[in-house]
């Protein structure tokens, strides 16, 4: 264990922050479809059953970039490292924010949103990764959930400024009248390109960072590595560090092979961690999110009600972010992500009956905070610390890649599949998140080790 006064945390937080803007970029971006769905969906005549599917691809198509960015992140962080990828991510988050805001067809809008979603994907993949890598081990898992504290910012960001910008709705006006309104032709495209601002910023600080030590040793510059270390803490903790990391590095080869991928003990911890990283997208809780709109039309609540609404779950599941940040540490991985299945099961099953009794009012939004806030402590940032700690050094960039790739494939079903779902009835689709979540459960409490307080190389040593 480190000794607080042997580790530069003002520059270890400084860091992990920088990096930690591509998951506020991510939470911008992922989210920021939802308030201006009422609006750009009427402005390109998306509506009718005749064009749920239409509907679905506008909303979901992003997230095949985000599986593109995702992917390559696996390549280009273990060929280039974790800083370069960073600065491109961030150089895509401000050309397509300026493009999504601009586009004159549908077209042009959905390509926008794919290649924002490569942004996004790249992100994902590489701002955990980055932070665990230069965090000690006794804060990895404070620090790298403020990385999901940064996507819940960027999520609440995304509602506050589309709340602000669309103006005034007059009651009853919903609709194909909402085409001729400003916010129906204007105020949807500057949700999209606010994003361009704190991109510039991220792509501006991201020249300073230092790259990942990890990385460094991997790739034979332990000059370079030790240098970072030095910058990060004292000389025992440098010493003690390069010691673990060349140990971790014994098995490297040139450049990660399929056959390293599949070694038994290697192939079931890849499993886990993208068993995981599906879970928490099939949790459910995204749909209320991108779907605000039909989920807070079916508890009563008008379009302008909507927008407001949306501002209070991503409130609440900023207040309980932090409730992780300050647990995650402290009571461990394990049992958090119990409590999220169990307790986002049991509110999804009452909010599945609670719809199918035609229930309204303020005791249905109470429901959808309550899965909002076991998400925001539990699934949400802690799936993130688990991915970004419980793969061997060697194989990390790769193993991450597969592990975030999962997590858009779900993603993008989730999204995808979710008007199709709600045509059944607007209950069925939480009862499948509850049984999901149930078997979650299960996975968790007999495969899931416990994480907390231990360097990467020491949950490698117990996994494999």
């Amino acid at each position: 264990m480190t000794e607080g006064r042997e580790l530069n945390m003002k520059y270890i937080w400084t860091i992990s922050m920088t990096a930690a803007l591509g998951g506020l970029l991510f939470g911008y971006d992922w989210v920021v479809i939802g308030g201006a769905k009422p609006f750009f969906q009427e402005y390109f005549h998306l509506t009718g059953d005749e064009n749920t599917g239409a509907i679905s691809w506008a909303m979901s198509c992003a997230l095949l970039g985000c599986l593109i960015g995702a992917i390559s992140a696996g390549f280009l962080s273990d060929r280039y490292g974790r800083k370069r990828p960073l600065i491109l991510a961030a150089f895509l988050f401000i050309v397509t924010a300026l493009a999504t805001g601009m586009a004159g067809t549908f077209t042009g809008f959905i390509i926008s949103r794919i290649s924002n979603g490569v942004a996004i994907g790249l992100a994902s993949n590489l701002s955990p990764v980055y932070i665990a890598e230069v965090a000690p081990a006794e804060k990895r898992g404070r620090l790298v959930a403020v990385n999901q504290l940064a996507i819940v910012i960027g999520v609440l960001l995304a509602q506050l400024i589309n709340w602000i910008i669309a103006q005034p709705i007059p009651e009853g006006i919903e609709g194909v009248a909402l085409a001729g309104t400003w916010n129906g032709q204007y105020g949807w495209r500057w949700m999209f390109i606010a994003a361009s601002l704190p991109a510039a910023l991220f792509f501006i600080l991201a020249f300073f960072i230092p790259e990942s030590p990890r990385w460094l040793m991997k790739s034979g510059a332990e000059e370079k590595a030790t240098k970072v270390l030095r910058r990060l803490g004292s000389e025992p903790y440098v010493l003690a560090n390069l010691a673990e990391i060349k140990e971790s590095l014994k098995e490297e080869t040139a450049g990660v092979n399929f056959r390293a991928l599949t070694r038994p003990g290697i192939f079931k911890i890849i499993l886990l961690g993208m068993f995981l990283a599906f879970l928490q997208q099939w949790s459910g809780n995204n749909t209320i999110f991108y779907y605000a709109q039909e989920v807070f039309t079916r508890a009563g609540y008008p379009v302008g009600d909507i927008l407001f609404n949306i501002v209070i779950t991503g409130s609440v599941m900023l207040v309980f972010t932090f409730i992780a940040i300050g647990s995650v540490d402290r009571v461990g991985r394990k049992w958090l992500m119990l409590t999220g299945c169990m307790g986002m099961a049991l509110s999804e099953i009452l909010l599945g009956l609670l719809y199918r009794w035609e229930v309204t009012g303020m005791i249905m939004i109470i429901l959808v905070m309550l899965v909002v806030a076991f998400y925001s402590f539990t699934l949400a940032p802690v799936t993130w610390v688990l991915i970004s700690e419980i793969f061997p050094n060697r194989v990390r960039g790769a193993a991450v890649s597969l592990a975030t790739s999962s997590l858009w494939i779900g993603s993008f079903l989730l999204i995808y599949l979710f008007p199709f779902m709600n045509r059944v009835s607007i209950s069925f689709p939480f009862y499948v998140y509850a049984g999901i979540l149930l078997i979650g459960f299960v996975v968790i409490k007999t495969k899931l080790p416990e994480t907390k307080g231990k360097t990467l190389e020491q949950i490698e040593k117990e996994l494999t």
